[in-house]
């Protein structure tokens, strides 16, 4: 089984799109082209410009992720079928929805009707690698919330409804992406001001759905925020 730095020091040693035979991807180089479904400079103004910012970050409290006894489970259980967003109901819980969408060559576990994931590669924006996933792996590759819980809570969400909330939470189409686990351990509830994918290539891409997460959810950005996406989109094509 391949450790965490092996697999770093295969990805540093290889070039772009080269798919070693032990499953092992490469990371994206400098001039790599954009990652995929990056949009364009024109398309990220737009959104910058339509985007509202506020100065600063404000920090209400309350929050509390855990749903153990006397937690406040603010966004309901992690990776709920229960919502009445994209795939809720669906008879698959949100990790599972989101693998299945975003890693390539899925194989599903038997007799659980095409809903566990047990293989597959995700192609990684974040760090612009690619990731065999299969039972020995499956922890090392999480779920990011591309735009934090704890920051939407911060920022307006302490007021939804939990119905919203928990939508919120497992929204497949917009507001998760599957990475590696020490980019979204670093990452944590960071906005674009203190976070950005170590690959550049992946960018414009985080750049174009951090802000559409935050129209479609009617939630700010913060002016460091902005200014830290604006010089993105700058060099986005």
């Amino acid at each position: 089984m391949l450790t965490r730095g092996m697999i770093h020091a295969v990805t540093a040693l290889c070039t772009a799109f080269l798919l070693l035979a032990s499953g092992t991807g490469c990371a994206a180089v400098a001039g790599q082209r954009p990652a995929p479904g990056s949009p364009g400079r024109d398309r990220l103004e737009q959104l910058l410009g339509a985007v509202r910012v506020v100065e600063r970050r404000p920090h209400p409290g309350g929050y509390e992720r855990g749903c153990g006894a006397g937690q406040g489970c603010v966004f309901g259980p992690a990776w709920s079928d229960d919502h009445d967003g994209p795939g809720g109901r669906d008879g698959c819980d949100t990790r599972n929805n989101v693998l299945a969408r975003q890693l390539t060559g899925v194989g599903y576990r038997p007799g659980t009707h095409r809903c566990v994931v047990r293989s597959g590669t995700l192609a990684d924006p974040y760090t612009g690698a690619l990731i065999v996933f299969s039972r020995e792996t499956a922890r090392r590759i999480p779920i990011d919330h591309i735009y934090p819980l704890a920051a939407a809570w911060d920022f307006g969400a302490s007021e939804w409804p939990i119905a919203q909330r928990i939508r919120f939470a497992n929204d497949i189409d917009y507001n998760l992406q599957a990475t590696d686990d020490a980019a979204n351990t670093d990452k944590s509830d960071s906005t674009p001001a203190d976070w950005l994918p170590p690959s550049r290539p992946g960018h414009c891409y985080y750049a174009g759905r951090y802000l559409t997460v935050a129209l479609r959810y009617q939630l700010p950005v913060t002016a460091a925020d902005h200014m830290a996406l604006r010089r993105i989109a700058a060099a986005c094509g």
